[in-house]
């Protein structure tokens, strides 16, 4: 479980102990009034267990504040739903995820990324994004639909070019030089990154190797000031409140001051474009 969720549900937690405090009621006596065993008050006021709806409207009625009904109930909803394990993600193949990403992107205008190892999907080559996937089928053991999800990955590309959409996209310098894929996949996805530089929708950036963040992250992509999807191993994490959003797009910043931009970008791929080609020089 992320240290997010965590948090969430153990301010979900002190939203109940400040409740039932305001209420005059201890916890030895709520515990009598729902038939519950005392300890159980203690674990969901200091998040230490998750509660459920039932939990919820027990609290409301007992403390007479069924008016907090709604928001406990919507605020608890937003926890279960920000924590999705990737099994039920990918449970029938990639497209799935690969379609919501479609859609999401499509109303989206302001989109910001940051990916440390890999070349972001937005810029994928189709070789390139082959090789992505077919490993993530591999490790996750899921259903093979490459081709639809290659598909539908490129099929998100065409925000690059239309609308209003706009994109600032950091990728770490570890990202030029891991290798995700043979020589001549990388070749392409490097050509295809300078090629990418000069879109006009685009800010793109490479953070190099020595920089620092107070808040190290993984990959998370930014939709505007609405959402923050963050990929971890196991699962993925959807970030909706606004003060962690914030949070996020304050990192974004820290990134972005030390990412070299231009003919200094254009220097590390041309290097890697180099490694790869097996040019001396």
């Amino acid at each position: 479980m992320t240290s997010s969720i965590q948090e969430a549900r153990e301010a979900l937690g002190q939203r109940l102990r400040e409740m039932r405090r305001a209420a005059g009621v201890s916890g030895r006596k709520l515990a009598e009034l729902a038939s519950w065993h005392e300890s159980k008050i203690s674990k969901l006021e200091y998040g230490r267990r998750p509660p459920s709806e039932a939990d919820i409207r027990v609290y409301c009625e007992h403390l007479d504040a069924t008016d907090q009904l709604p928001d406990l109930l919507a605020t608890l909803r937003h926890i279960d739903s920000a924590y999705v394990e990737w099994r039920r993600v990918l449970s029938t193949g990639t497209k799935r995820g690969q379609d919501a990403l479609v859609k999401l992107a499509g109303r989206t205008r302001i989109t910001r990324v940051y990916q440390p190892y890999v070349i972001p999907g937005l810029l994928q080559t189709a070789e390139y994004a082959e090789e992505i996937l077919r490993q993530a089928i591999d490790f996750y053991r899921i259903p093979d639909d490459l081709d639809l999800g290659v598909a539908k990955r490129l099929e998100r590309q065409q925000v690059l070019y239309k609308g209003d959409h706009r994109f600032h996209i950091l990728i770490g310098e570890q990202a030029l030089l891991t290798d995700a894929a043979n020589d001549s996949v990388m070749i392409g996805q490097l050509d295809r990154l300078l090629a990418a530089m000069g879109l006009p929708r685009v800010a793109f950036g490479v953070v190099p190797l020595n920089a620092y963040c107070p808040a190290p992250s993984t990959n998370f992509v930014m939709y505007d000031d609405r959402m923050v999807l963050v990929e971890g191993v196991s699962a993925e994490l959807t970030i909706a409140q606004p003060r962690e959003i914030a949070i996020y797009g304050r990192a974004f910043e820290v990134l972005a001051r030390q990412a070299l931009v231009g003919d200094q970008a254009r220097a590390l791929i041309t290097a890697a474009l180099d490694r790869r080609r097996g040019d001396p020089s």
